[in-house]
């Protein structure tokens, strides 16, 4: 019955199907109370630049940090996604 709990507060909170992971990023920025400044912190300013600018993947160890650090579903953030073509 907690699972359920959990999952649906999920659901709620990050709605999975509808983001992707840079969407979900600029969500928690947009929502939380984050930054672009915080997200240099974890990964580094040039990195969180084409990260948002979608020049540049997500690495599994910059997902692990962003999760750990923001509560972000890794779901989430591992999810394939459009890049800019250079």
């Amino acid at each position: 019955m907690l699972a359920t709990l959990v999952e649906a507060y999920e659901e709620k909170r990050w709605p999975v199907d509808e983001l992707d992971p840079v969407e979900a990023i600029e969500a928690a920025i947009a929502h939380e109370g984050r930054s672009r400044g915080d997200l240099a912190g974890l990964i580094g300013q040039s990195r969180a630049t084409e990260i948002l600018h979608r020049k540049r993947a997500l690495t599994l160890p910059m997902i692990r940090k962003i999760a750990a650090a923001w509560h972000l579903p890794e779901r989430v953030l591992v999810k394939d996604y459009p890049l800019e073509r250079r």
